[in-house]
């Protein structure tokens, strides 16, 4: 029965995108709405059914092929699910998340031309999540993280007339295609080493690789988690493969919430955490993944100070919370990191789908500077959007308190070197989260208006099918935090899924230090993190609220620091010249050394010429008489009888 039910949830997504893509136009928008939101509405039912079995009754592990696509010698490789609590957890927040973004669809996409072909595409991407999270081996692993890859192209250039949409999802394939080259290369590595691309076997013969070296003594366990993180950078865009993420906002707003809130970026994370009795192995490879995600963190979080497209500013924060899991990654707290990117998920989706609602009412404007006193005219989209930007900044209570406060904490315990400059990092970065964060919500909903009369004139709130889904994420961004993190972090529902060394001792110190989840708001209020919000927050409140001119004097005043955020670190500039203008440059000069030089000029004029000698050669010969024909004929007989008498081994010349 359980297999049934897993095939339904894989499966139920992926014909509403088959009735939606190729019959939408006969079915018309409302039966096309109808089947691709039943379609995710039955995986979402079925994915709760699926945690309560596993995760709330301790249902036992389902690991089994269901199909064998190929059999080459004593290598199996097969379609199967890896059922356990982690997939669980990953069914319900992705199935939960991309439903909530279908019926968004139905208000946001109202008067789009392409409005079946854009279900088609967003329940095509959960399938294609759906079979990146259940997989049970590397390659059904790299099928799923393609497939995101492949979908969130079609989905980031949906507006296709727009040239902004067309390089970003160009931008967002080949920045993909970097890291996935180092994925595959890290399959590769465990294919070449194991022998096998199934999880649980990979992972019982991990002792047989122990010590196995490389490239002049590199461990081989390293170099395939490195590999593997590599991919996991392009992902979940970790500098220097972020570039592709704050691009992505040229697709509709649905799509904004989907990629970056509960699918595509979430891959990274997940496939680290599934993948963690190998990264504990490798002590390197955990301190390149902390100190990866602590840049990100950081430098990204920076860059949402100075950006005034609403979208945009939600990007970035989305760019800085990767960074937090992937430093609980580094740390080896993969359930935090785990707890993170769900509490993220909910809060975040939330903060997409409300900036959203704001762009719909204002006629798709996104400056964040023309917009103000939002609060009256849209209470609902306010009031959520007031529980999401708290959920973010980590305000006691919320969702993202929880998770964010134990990965500071997991720094603060962890004993890899640079720790200490991570905390730093992190701790820093929550100034700054509250900072870009209550700056975009002041300048929102809070002050005088500085929309045009028109617009003003005609804002209201969303319509219901854009509010409900605000509402019910709204929830979960709330409670979801203090709800689940004594289960998820110490009370083992992720205990059947993530192997923790014993030498990594973050975890068991934060169980030691942990007195539940009421404990952890009185206590906050008594820690840095929770100040250096309180400090963001605030000068936030003055910079747009109170002196909104002191901004303009600290921008004139820090002009240079200014112009290196605005200009994104260089990072765009760097990739045109070294990448995009090296790429061109050298196709030029191998279109004119190979294409005209080698190929045009000597194999094909060459050979041309060549034909051409030759028959100026013989041309004379031929002249249409008999007799001239039949002389030539005796010459070369006479020729062909001399070499064979005298070059050949004739017994007659012995004599």
């Amino acid at each position: 029965m359980m297999e049934q039910i897993y095939l339904t949830i894989a499966l139920a997504p992926l014909v509403g995108a088959i009735f939606a893509g190729f019959f939408g136009s006969l079915l018309g928008r409302m039966a096309t709405t109808v089947i691709t939101i039943a379609g995710v509405l039955i995986s979402t039912v079925l994915s709760f059914y699926v945690f309560n079995h596993h995760v709330l009754e301790g249902g036992e592990v389902f690991n089994q092929n269901l199909y064998t696509w190929m059999q080459i010698g004593e290598l199996n490789v097969s379609v199967g699910f890896l059922i356990d609590n982690l997939t669980a957890i990953m069914l319900v927040v992705v199935s939960f998340v991309s439903l909530m973004v279908h019926i968004y669809t139905i208000g946001y996409m109202h008067d789009d031309a392409g409005y079946t072909k854009f279900f088609s595409y967003i329940s095509l991407f959960t399938f294609s999540m759906f079979m990146l999270v259940m997989s049970n081996n590397f390659m059904q692993l790299f099928f799923g993280w393609e497939a995101v890859g492949l979908v969130s192209y079609l989905l980031i250039g949906f507006w296709h007339h727009k040239e902004s949409a067309v390089e970003a999802n160009l931008k967002a394939f080949l920045v993909n295609r970097v890291g996935d080259f180092g994925f595959l290369l890290g399959i590769a590595l465990v294919l070449m080493y194991f022998g096998s691309l199934d999880y649980v076997e990979v992972f019982a013969s991990l002792g047989n690789v122990t010590g196995v070296t490389m490239l002049d003594g590199i461990s081989v366990i390293t170099v395939i988690c490195i590999l593997l993180f590599i991919g996991a950078m392009g992902k979940s865009a970790q500098v220097p493969l972020h570039v592709w993420l704050p691009g992505s906002m040229e697709g509709p707003t649905p799509i904004s919430a989907l990629i970056h809130a509960a699918t595509m970026v979430t891959a990274g994370i997940f496939m680290v955490s599934r993948m963690s009795p190998m990264f504990e192995l490798s002590e390197t490879a955990l301190i390149v993944v902390m100190v990866v995600g602590a840049i990100t963190a950081l430098f990204m979080g920076l860059l949402g100070i100075v950006q005034n497209d609403i979208k945009k500013v939600v990007a970035y924060s989305t760019l800085s919370q990767l960074g937090y899991m992937t430093v609980a990654l580094g740390v080896s707290a993969y359930s935090v990191a785990i707890f993170h990117l769900m509490t993220h998920a909910f809060f975040k989706a939330l903060l997409f789908l409300a900036a959203g609602s704001v762009i719909v009412a204002l006629h798709h404007k996104q400056d964040i500077r023309e917009m103000g006193g939002l609060r009256k005219k849209m209470p609902i989209t306010y009031w959520t959007s007031l529980v999401g930007t708290l959920a973010l900044i980590g305000f006691p209570g919320f969702a993202g308190f929880y998770s964010k406060d134990m990965i500071i904490e997991a720094v603060h315990f962890s004993q890899l070197p640079f720790s200490d400059w991570v905390y730093v990092a992190v701790v820093i970065g929550v100034f700054i989260t509250a900072f870009y964060s209550l700056r975009m919500f002041f300048l929102v909903f809070h002050g005088e208006s500085r929309m045009d009369e028109h617009t003003a004139s005609h804002v209201k709130e969303s319509s219901i099918s854009i509010t409900l889904p605000l509402v019910a994420l709204a929830i979960p961004s709330a409670l979801i935090g203090y709800l689940t993190i004594d289960p998820m972090l110490f009370n083992g529902w992720l205990d059947n899924a993530i192997t923790v060394a014993a030498n990594h001792t973050s975890m068991a110190s934060l169980e030691a230090n942990f007195h539940g989840a009421n404990g952890m708001i009185p206590h906050a209020l008594q820690t840095l993190p929770f100040w250096m919000m309180v400090g963001g927050i605030a000068s936030a409140w003055v910079l747009t609220l109170y002196r909104s001119q002191w901004a303009d004097w600290i921008q004139k005043k820090f002009h240079r620091s200014n112009y290196v955020l605005e200009s994104l670190y260089g990072f765009d500039r760097f990739n045109d010249i070294v990448f995009v203008g090296g790429i061109k440059k050298l196709g030029n000069f191998l279109w004119k050394v190979s294409d005209s030089g080698l190929i045009d000029k000597i194999l094909v004029n060459g050979s041309a010429r060549f034909v051409g000698f030759i028959a100026s050669m013989v041309r004379p010969i031929q002249t249409g008489y008999v007799y001239h024909y039949a002389f030539f004929m005796i010459v070369s007989l006479l020729i062909i009888l001399t070499w064979v008498l005298f070059a050949g081994d004739n017994p007659l010349l012995e004599l």
